[in-house]
């Protein structure tokens, strides 16, 4: 892993935002394992909160949604969400940590999605590539999630890997809420329209520019613009060229003029259809 800091890309000529990123992990607010290089590599850049809000904002990416994954992360996301108009925040349990969804936690975690600068609960859903948490008990924790979420009219950021089928099954047995979004989306075409068909947002991130990523390249020209939003995963998932290092919001715009490029649009055009996605997903800022 190569610590080098990617430089700015050309800077777009309008707003957008990045809809999921870890701001907590970008600053070390979480210590990342000697396994994680990654996060080893953001955290040695020694970036706060307010660097990487002005980074961004000079390349046109002016406001983010950091997200949380377990208790502590939410809590310090929805903290850093109070006290900063250019950033929203999401409460909940990775599926990776559902074993730690208890009746007790959850009610935390809807507590703190009740707050106003709380928008959305996720990232949430499930994982099957890593099965970290049991398959039962991360279903229960999604479904509990979808509840929340419904309960307090916030989105659901879902978190799906290996389990496009059984995410599209829990969420029409259990009823989606009413703003749905597939966060670093990874399906295929056949799985894009399901999504369109059910109206949920699919937001892409740095593997849409990978060169053996067709298959999202393809859902990409099948969403329709109006269900798009565009992310980070920050700091894990950068766009090419700089797989290998360490991820922000300022290179979004590599990710979406990939994707302008892929569906035949100005990139300011796409740019300006994300922003007001981002306000229909997570309410106006």
């Amino acid at each position: 892993m190569s610590q080098a800091v990617p430089p700015a890309p050309e800077p777009l000529g309008a707003e957008v935002f990045d809809s999921h990123c870890h701001l907590d992990i970008m600053v070390g607010e979480r210590k990342a394992s000697s396994g994680d290089a990654v996060a080893l590599a953001a955290q040695a850049s020694g970036t706060g909160v307010g660097k990487i809000l002005a980074e961004a904002r000079e390349v046109g990416v002016t406001r983010l949604v950091t997200i949380g994954y377990d208790l502590r992360s939410s809590r310090w996301g929805a903290q850093v969400a109070r006290e900063r108009d250019d950033v929203y925040a999401g409460v909940a349990i990775h599926p990776n940590e559902a074993h730690a969804a208890t009746p007790e936690v959850l009610d935390e975690i809807e507590k703190l999605a009740r707050e106003p600068q709380v928008r959305a609960v996720g990232e949430t859903g499930l994982d099957f590539f890593r099965d970290w948490a049991s398959r039962e008990d991360q279903e229960a924790s999604f479904r509990a999630h979808i509840e929340i979420a419904k309960r307090t009219g916030k989105a659901l950021v879902i978190h799906d890997r290996d389990a496009h089928d059984d995410v599209l099954r829990v969420l029409a047995d259990a009823g989606a809420p009413e703003v749905v979004v597939f966060h670093s989306y990874s399906g295929d075409a056949a799985m894009a329209r399901r999504c369109v068909e059910a109206g949920y947002f699919m937001s892409f991130s740095g593997p849409v520019t990978y060169k053996n990523a067709g298959y999202l390249r393809e859902a990409a020209e099948l969403a329709p613009p109006e269900l798009m939003l565009v992310e980070t995963d920050a700091p894990y998932l950068p766009p090419t060229p700089h797989r290998g290092k360490p991820n922000a919001p300022y290179l979004i715009p590599l990710t979406l003029r990939c994707l302008a490029e892929v569906k035949g649009m100005d990139a300011d055009a796409l740019a300006r259809a994300v922003d007001a996605n981002g306000e229909r997903v997570f309410g106006a800022w």
